[in-house]
């Protein structure tokens, strides 16, 4: 095997590898925006319009469909479009909907309330149980419940 040959092997893996790995992945599932800056499209393509650009990095949204390096993605606004998977993560995220809410030191309402949060604050979600997520922001964590989240 010539040289140039192993390059290209070594180019096909990487191109194909994740993609590969993220479509054995059943819809939908949650993922969040992993770059600063991100374009939804109309279709999946960068030939088709750009509905909207996202310019926050960890935003929580679901995706609820595939099309090779394509995801058609729904926003917490509920606004649904095309993004290049590369700009997605599997990091899971959410954000405070409502008004302003506790964030707990244990998963009861009745536990001490360590933080507070405010409506569109995002949050890494670290683990689920019985209606409550850990939400972490920026190491301050607390739980919260899930109906008080979008992207459990």
């Amino acid at each position: 095997m010539t040289s140039r040959q192993i390059i290209a092997i070594a180019l096909l893996t990487a191109t194909v590898g994740p993609a590969a790995a993220q479509s054995e992945v059943e819809v939908p599932y949650w993922a969040s925006i992993s770059v600063d800056e991100a374009r939804m499209r109309k279709g999946p393509s960068p030939d088709v319009p750009v509905i909207w650009e996202y310019r926050r990095k960890e935003l929580p949204v679901k995706v609820i469909a595939r099309h090779e390096t394509w995801r058609k993605i729904e926003d917490p606004d509920g606004t649904r479009g095309w993004m290049a998977a590369r700009l997605l993560s599997r990091t899971r995220t959410a954000i405070i909907t409502g008004e302003i809410r506790p964030m707990r030191e244990d998963a009861s309402l009745s536990a001490a309330v360590a933080y507070r949060a405010e409506p569109g604050v995002v949050g890494r979600i670290t683990d689920c149980k019985g209606g409550w997520c850990l939400f972490d922001v920026k190491g301050r964590k607390g739980w919260v419940r899930t109906e008080h989240i979008w992207g459990d």
